[in-house]
This record gives structure tokens, C-alpha cells and sequence, in this order.
């Protein structure tokens, strides 16, 4: 058996080391791989105690209020808003990025034929002489295959990293949905107060008109003096002037209900005032826990954190050596009539190995980027849980204390009404006149007027607490969605971790 040559053996010994080398140096540098930061798995609302709901908002939360409607109103607003089709426009985004992933992932199988006719060069390499011709056709038809082993999860982490964006953007569509609903419930409840105030208005123009022409045929008669009367044309006026300003405010919330309807305020529905309805206060149970499957916006942030860890992933991924193998087989002939011989078919099997061995500091940049955006979303999901828990509190004790002001605004309404009863029984009587019995009716309807406008912040505090309680809004979150595919872990008290083997 002939020897080998010293060189040729001596240059496949360094080529082995060298390789060795490179691959150890390369297993030195490899970041290790980040458990899930830390966060908050419930919401900070300790020591919160303004009564029970009962139960959490319904995804048709509005129904609630039994009101024809404002039922046909959100219906309206949520057919065709803007909003809400950018929001679907991004989950359509998304679904279709987890296409993509998907098709890089796995088996490529590509197809190819080509006919070329090509002359050589007298100058070259190979004279054409030598081969007796100048011009030459060459054909091919083939059939290429290549799979690429993901051994190191880059393929997989990329596929479920936009899986969680897609959940992401789902999560963001239902909080655009529940905006346009809120907004839609609270101006038409405003508008509905407005138009109750409207009628109170009218009465107290009335009442004050009476009193003024009372305060003139007194000073007419030189009972009272001038000033008495243009008091009263003041108190007239001031009434006037709360009149047109409701009338004014009913007119721009109609506007602004045409505009979240997305349609003119001739073509919205026929609307006719109605009383307000009543609302109840209080949290459900857990909120503190639940709140974060139930508000889409916590959610949207945790899937985001999700998808940002598995990025970190695949930028870790690419430290390692990509393991391919690509077949091919197919026919190549330079005599187009020989094409389809036996003789003119190819095979071939190629294994590779590709090692990222020196990168100028690419792989280190591209992996400090993802470990910085998944800092960035773990904030923003903080920010996200504190403002959620800033929300819940400031409506809710906000609707406690409206509720507090209801109670003593009634038992004013009540002393006024009595008030009243008693200076009409003396204007009975003849014991005064009507000056105090009209005084009295102002002041009760100023007392009522205030009333609906304590009630209609009530209504538009419920409705902030619904949409702060997520608008009946449920989900699976990371760590629901890890229990049904444990493929996809999740740590949530897991600690960062940048250290290097």
C-alpha cells in the first residue's frame, strides 16, 4: 500500500486542529440561553375595597344597560371603523408572517430547466480547436432538495415567536374594538343627560321668566325697587344661557356619535331621550389576578415579551454551526438531441456544515439587539400592568364616591321637594305668594339638574371601569398556552441570565 505524502498528511492534521480550534472557540463565545425575566403575574390593587360586582363584564357588556340603542349604535360604530380594520389588517399581518416561518423551515424542493447556447473562447483555457467546435448548446433539467437540520431551534423559535405576534395582534384588535364601544357608550349616555338637563333648562327659563314678570308689575307698582327687577332679568338670562349651552352640548355629542359611527349625523338613527339607567358599583372577585387575562392590553404586552424571548433564541441560534444536506438529480447534455439518454443523467448528494467562526462582532451585535428589545417589552408590559392597576383603582373609587354624592343629592331633592309642597300649601292658604313657590321650584330644579349630571358621571365611570375591567375580554395567556403545548416553556420566576460558557 503506497504511503501517503508527509505534506498532504501533515496538512490534513492542521486542518483537523484548526477546525477543533474554531469550533471550541466558537462553543466559548455562545451566550447562554435567557430564562423568562421576571413579571408580574397579578395586578397591584392591594388594599382596594369599594364593594362586589357581580362577576366580570360580558363580552356584549353593553347589553347591560337594556337599551335598543345604543345596541344598534355599537353595531353601527364596529361594522366598518377604521380602527378596528387596522387592527385586523395587522392580525392578517401576522398570521401571514407565521406562513413565512413556516415555509423556511423544514424541506425545499426546487425545480429548474434551462437551455443556453454559448460560444467559447479562442483565447481560453481549452481552445475550441481542441474540441472541435466553437459553439455549443448546454440543457439542463433537474430536481434540487435541501432540508436544514434544526437542531438548534432557530427554525422552530422563529415560527413561535410569530405565533405570539399573532396573538399580540389579536389582543390589540379587541382593545381597539373595546375603545370604539366605550367611546360610542359614553357619548350617547352623555347625550342622553344632555337631553334630560334640556328639559329641566326649559322649566327653570320658565320659572325664572314668571319671577321676572312678577319682579316688573312689583316694580311697576312701586312695591320694590328697579334692582329687583333687573335681578331678576339676570337670573332669566343665566337660565337662558344654560339652555343653550346643553342645547349646544347634546348637538356636539350627536356630531361625535356620527363620527364613531363613521357616518353623517343625518344618517344616524332616529335617537329619542330616555331615562338614564342605573349602575351598581364595584370589582369582581380576583381582580387582581384575572386582570391579566382579562384586559387585552396586558395581554397583547405579555405575548410580546413572549415572542421577544424567543427571538433571543434564535439570535443564540445562530452561534452554532447550520447542518444541511442537498440532493440533486436531473439531466445535463451539450447535445440537446441526447438530452433525454440515459446517459446524460446527474445525481448528487452534498452534507454541509456552515460554522460562524469570525463575524466582526455581527452574531454579539444581533444578540445584544434582541436581549435589549426583550428588556424593552418587559418594561413596556410593567408600564402595562401599573397603568391597568392605576385605571382600575382611580374608576372605581371614583364610581364610589359618585355613588356617595348620589345618596346626599337625594336627600337634597327630598328636603327641596318638601320645601316646595310646604310654600305651595302657604300660597294656598294666602299666607305668602308666589315668589316663594317659585323660588322654590328653581331650587329644586337646579338640585335634579345637578342630579342627572351626577348620575351620567356615574354612567361614564362604569363604562370607563367596564373597559378598565377588559371589556369582557378572555384569552389564553403564555403560561395558559405553555400548559396545552409544552414545547413552548414558560418560567415566570425564571431570572436573565447573560453569562457566557
Amino acid at each position: 500500500m503506497t504511503p501517503r505524502p508527509p505534506f498532504r498528511s501533515g496538512l490534513g492534521r492542521r486542518a483537523l486542529l484548526a477546525c477543533a480550534v474554531a469550533i471550541a472557540v466558537a462553543g466559548c463565545s455562545i451566550p447562554a440561553k435567557l430564562n423568562r425575566p421576571p413579571v408580574r403575574d397579578d395586578v397591584p390593587l392591594a388594599g382596594l375595597d369599594t364593594g362586589h360586582r357581580a362577576g366580570w363584564p360580558d363580552a356584549a357588556w353593553w347589553k347591560q344597560y337594556n337599551d335598543p340603542q345604543l345596541d344598534q349604535l355599537i353595531e353601527l360604530a364596529t361594522k366598518d371603523s377604521p380602527d378596528i380594520a387596522q387592527a385586523s389588517a395587522r392580525v392578517d399581518s401576522a398570521q401571514q408572517n407565521i406562513r413565512a416561518a413556516t415555509a423556511q423551515a423544514g424541506l425545499s424542493v426546487n425545480g429548474s430547466a434551462q437551455v443556453a447556447r454559448q460560444r467559447l473562447s479562442e483565447t481560453g483555457l481549452i481552445p475550441p480547436k481542441f474540441l472541435g467546435f466553437t459553439w455549443y448548446n448546454q440543457g439542463d433539467i433537474g430536481v434540487q432538495a435541501q432540508y436544514d437540520f434544526d437542531w438548534w431551534g432557530k427554525k422552530r423559535n422563529s415560527i413561535e415567536a410569530a405565533v405570539d405576534q399573532a396573538h399580540a395582534a389579536e389582543a390589540q384588535h379587541s382593545a381597539a374594538a373595546l375603545a370604539i364601544q366605550s367611546n360610542v357608550a359614553d357619548t350617547y349616555f352623555g347625550w342622553l343627560a344632555d337631553e334630560s338637563r334640556i328639559a329641566i333648562a326649559k322649566q327653570a327659563v320658565q320659572t325664572a321668566e314668571q319671577l321676572e314678570q312678577i319682579a316688573q308689575l312689583r316694580v311697576k307698582q312701586g312695591v320694590d325697587r328697579p334692582d329687583t327687577l333687573q335681578s331678576a332679568k339676570a337670573q332669566t338670562a343665566s337660565a337662558r344661557q344654560m339652555l343653550v349651552t346643553i342645547e349646544s352640548s347634546a348637538r356636539i355629542r350627536l356630531a361625535a356619535l356620527a363620527s364613531l359611527c363613521g357616518v353623517a349625523p343625518a344618517q344616524l338613527p332616529a335617537l329619542q331621550p330616555r331615562a338614564l339607567p342605573d349602575v351598581t358599583t364595584g370589582l369582581p372577585d380576583n381582580v387582581g389576578v384575572d386582570l391579566i387575562a382579562r384586559r387585552p392590553d396586558i395581554a397583547a404586552s405579555l405575548w410580546q415579551v413572549e415572542s421577544a424571548l424567543r427571538q433571543t433564541d434564535v439570535a443564540r441560534a445562530e452561534y452554532f454551526p447550520d447542518v444541511s444536506i442537498s440532493a440533486m438529480a436531473g439531466l445535463s447534455s451539450i447535445d440537446l438531441d441526447k438530452m433525454f439518454n440515459a446517459g446524460s443523467r446527474v445525481f448528487g448528494l452534498t452534507p454541509a456544515i456552515h460554522l460562524p467562526i469570525f463575524t466582526g462582532g455581527l452574531l454579539d451585535a444581533n444578540y445584544g439587539v434582541s436581549k435589549a428589545q426583550l428588556g424593552a417589552a418587559v418594561a413596556q408590559y410593567n408600564s402595562t400592568i401599573l397603568s391597568a392597576a392605576r385605571d382600575v383603582s382611580t374608576q372605581s373609587l371614583t364610581a364610589d364616591q359618585i355613588q356617595g354624592r348620589r345618596k346626599e343629592q337625594a336627600r337634597e331633592i327630598a328636603a327641596n321637594q318638601q320645601l316646595l309642597a310646604n310654600a305651595q300649601s302657604r300660597a294656598q292658604r294666602g299666607v305668602s305668594d308666589r315668589r316663594e313657590t317659585l323660588g322654590a321650584q328653581a331650587q329644586l330644579l337646579q338640585e335634579q339638574d345637578s342630579d342627572v349630571s351626577l348620575q351620567a358621571q356615574a354612567l361614564s365611570t362604569d363604562v370607563a371601569l367596564i373597559k378598565a375591567l377588559g371589556g369582557g375580554y378572555r384569552t389564553s395567556t403564555p403560561e395558559q398556552a405553555s400548559t396545552d403545548h409544552p414545547s413552548s416553556p414558560l418560567n415566570l420566576s425564571g431570572d436573565a441570565s447573560n453569562e457566557r460558557h
